[in-house]
């Protein structure tokens, strides 16, 4: 990315949090369907990847049936913009009632034990609003990773934002990130991590939807390192302001295996609790980026 687009993509995401928080509700919803809409006409890169990997989530799904769950999708996916950009101005009691999960005491259970908690969800509704609702609803700090941004600039932005949450935001890039998280597991604390997608080269291949793709082995690893509980999470929207979502019950660690046979094991599992949300729910899985093995094989020379 040059220098000058770099300033444009931090400038434009400057504005969306100066500017859009500071509009009533009704006018921010109708901007962000407004943008979504645009978007979606254009037929960019993002909107045709999307298409293609509904593709896999619903394969009898006509091209007419696709173009609607694309263009649901970028309305869900502008949602999450619209609502992150607002979510610094939400009162304590609004933030508290902005989610309402299923199998809620699965993760007040996992938090009562003195065991360390792992939340992994896939890129779906909106992570924020969830972690918001954990240090809000909950009371409950809790420690995650994000990917670095270019330009730098944007990638502090998004770190002041998510701390501004309550929450302890450490860079994806560095092995430093992973004892962090360890240590913060024995303490007996809460990590949540964002897990549909290999950021690295480090990632265990699984089965997603019949193809294989690679998913990251950090919340197995980390999980059966330390002794603490791997609970699923998914999340998706309805015609309400109020996000939906499941909290899952903790996975099973097999009994046979070595630590790393156990890992992706326990990373199978959670790519196919993963795909049975989103099968549920295709239109709010944001994933406009390439994401199966086949596909990344394409791109590479």
């Amino acid at each position: 990315m040059s220098g000058i687009r770099e300033k444009l993509t931090d400038g434009l995401y400057g504005l969306g949090w100066a500017t859009v928080k500071k509009l009533p509700e009704p006018a921010a919803k109708a901007l962000g369907r407004k943008i979504a809409d645009t978007v979606w006409k254009r037929r960019g890169k993002g909107v045709l990847r999307l298409e293609a990997n509904l593709a896999r989530v619903v394969p009898d799904a006509t091209p007419e049936r696709l173009a609607e769950l694309s263009k649901a999708g970028m309305r869900s996916y502008m949602r999450y913009w619209m609502e992150s950009f607002r979510l610094p101005t939400w009162s304590r009691e609004r933030a508290a009632a902005s989610f309402d999960p299923k199998g809620a005491h699965h993760l007040k259970e996992a938090l009562a034990s003195d065991r360390g908690v792992v939340l992994a969800l896939p890129h779906m509704g909106n992570w924020d609003v969830a972690g918001v609702w954990v240090t809000r609803a909950l009371d409950t700090p809790f420690t995650t990773v994000a990917e670095r941004l270019r330009p730098e600039s944007l990638y502090d932005r998004f770190v002041a934002y998510r701390e501004s949450l309550g929450m302890e935001v450490l860079p994806h890039t560095g092995g430093a990130a992973f004892g962090t998280l360890a240590r913060r597991l024995r303490a007996g604390g809460l990590v949540c991590l964002v897990a549909d997608r290999d950021l690295s080269a480090s990632g265990v291949e699984v089965s997603f939807f019949g193809e294989p793709t690679r998913m990251p082995a950090g919340p197995a690893v980390l999980a059966l390192q330390t002794n603490s509980l791997l609970l699923p999470v998914t999340l998706w929207y309805d015609d309400t302001d109020v996000m939906k979502g499941q909290v899952h019950a903790p996975l099973d660690v097999p009994e046979a295996g070595t630590r790393a046979e156990k890992a992706a094991a326990m990373t199978q599992n959670l790519a196919d609790v993963f795909a049975g949300a989103i099968a549920d729910h295709p239109e709010d899985w944001h994933m406009l980026q390439r994401l199966w093995l086949a596909d990344l094989e394409e791109r590479t020379p």
